[in-house]
């Protein structure tokens, strides 16, 4: 089969993305052995007279689509497999046993095909928090997570070591009027982005209402842990950037896709639920099959949902740059709590979903956050097969939000927070630092995933407060 692109299916009059998204799925899956032009062929035939192919397997899907056909939702009951498949853990002593626990459910699923446990590792919802699990053609919206696209996003400025400190109070001014945290408003001037004029908002109706909420929202930071940080990256020798190895000042963000993205996975977890019957204790990992109409949407929402927590990142970047006068000598990004794509190494296709962990592919750039007053440190994959290509997304929590609250009083938080001369705007004491693992045994049960590229200091962040 040629190679089918978007845009390829447009001119044929295949406008709908979900649909195109279809096709290509379906090409690739049933007509391997098609040249380019007979499948072009194929399509406009579908689509001029879609009832001349529901019989077929091959075709029945694409024709459905294209009439508009809605089908009645019904759903399959899954026993749990006797046996696991295979799940590698890394730092396993630091990790709690209900977390293992979770994970070890999520492998007796019958679309598991391979698993990973970071060393951040701690308890979630469905996955835990550091779980990777690789899926044969299944999505599970749990397994991604509430906030899907939830990303790091650090900028590497041309302002020396010492900027910070001489700046301070601009700084935090421009944190003040440039950034917003929470689940309630937004920035006082209205942001724009491409993102809010993607199809997708017309295409899904569910997605429909959603566009007005996702335009009020851009470029601001969710509660808990989310943070914009300015502080200090030494660079080492060598380092992927190719930037000289030195001490450089640096934006850093941790934030993800807002309302749109915790209402896509609610939506999609609640139909994966209906459709697919699982034990109690293993319902939440419900999936949808990603070649069914409900898989194909959730799919589709979610890459939007990633792109939207992008987009909130470059407008956060770009508007405190420009408050400050600083330009970005280089960017790195990524996302943790999303699925993708991918490969085995011996060829077999497989959906890998990161749930609170980095993508760390051969020479793929990462961020590992610590703590408020820890070292976040910027990594390049090692392309572990083991792990599934991935790392962990930061020092992970040791003490649930609940803990933290019961063992903190404000003021040892910032008797913590000035020892380590952070200067904090907003925060609370769910996100003390001693809430968090040690992030340098994090990275040290990590060395077989992730190269250490520089190490990031923060100075002056800000954080919700709740």
């Amino acid at each position: 089969m040629g190679n089918l692109r978007t845009k390829d299916l447009s001119k044929i009059g295949y406008h709908n993305d979900q649909l195109r998204s279809l096709v290509i799925n379906i090409a690739s899956k049933n007509f391997k052995h098609h040249s380019k032009q007979e499948l072009l062929d194929l399509l406009v035939d579908i689509k001029n007279n879609p009832e001349a192919f529901l019989e077929n397997e091959g075709t029945r899907k694409i024709a459905e689509k294209v009439i508009g056909k809605v089908k009645e939702v019904s759903f399959k009951a899954y026993e749990l497999s006797e046996e696991p498949s295979s799940c590698k853990v890394y730092g396993s002593k630091g990790i709690e046993s209900s977390a293992k626990q979770q994970m070890e459910i999520a492998c007796m699923l019958p679309v598991s095909v391979q698993a990973a446990l970071m060393p951040d590792a701690h308890m979630g919802f469905g996955l835990p928090i550091g779980g990777v699990l690789a899926t044969d053609q299944a999505i599970i919206p749990y397994a991604v997570g509430m906030d899907i696209g939830c990303r790091m996003a650090l900028s590497i400025l041309d302002a020396a070591a010492g900027f910070s400190k001489r700046n301070e109070f601009q700084i935090i001014q421009a944190m003040k009027n440039h950034t917003h945290f929470g689940m309630e408003g937004g920035l006082a001037i209205r942001q724009d982005h491409e993102i809010l004029d993607h199809p997708l908002f017309n295409e899904i109706p569910f997605l429909k209402p959603l566009r007005g909420k996702a335009a009020r929202q851009l470029g601001t930071s969710g509660n808990g842990n989310h943070f914009v940080e300015f502080g200090e990256i030494e660079l080492l020798e060598n380092n992927s950037l190719g930037l000289e190895p030195k001490v450089y000042t640096a934006l850093l963000t941790h934030s993800g896709s807002r309302g749109l993205g915790a209402a896509i996975a609610k939506q999609y977890t609640h139909i994966a639920m209906e459709t697919c019957k699982l034990p109690r204790h293993a319902q939440q990992l419900a999936w949808l099959d990603i070649d069914t109409e409900a898989g194909l949407e959730y799919w589709l929402a979610m890459n939007l949902a990633g792109d939207y927590a992008k987009a909130c990142h470059d407008r956060i970047h770009k508007n405190l740059l420009s408050a400050l006068g600083l330009k970005a000598m280089a960017l790195v990004e990524n996302h943790h709590n999303f699925a993708w794509k991918d490969s085995l190494s011996n060829g077999k296709e497989i959906i890998v979903h990161r749930k609170g962990a980095t993508p760390a592919h051969q020479g793929e750039l990462g961020i590992i956050p610590g703590s408020m007053t820890a070292a976040a440190y910027l990594v390049a994959g090692r392309g572990n097969e083991h792990a599934l290509n991935s790392a962990s997304h930061g020092a992970g929590r040791a003490m649930s939000r609940q803990k933290a609250k019961d063992n903190m009083t404000n003021s040892a938080m910032k008797k913590l927070i000035s020892n380590a001369n952070v200067k904090l705007i907003g925060g609370s004491v769910e996100e003390n630092p001693l809430a968090y693992k040690d992030i340098e045994q994090v990275m040290l049960a990590q060395k077989e995933l992730v190269d250490i590229q520089g190490k990031f200091i923060p100075k002056i962040v800000r954080m919700h407060k709740e």
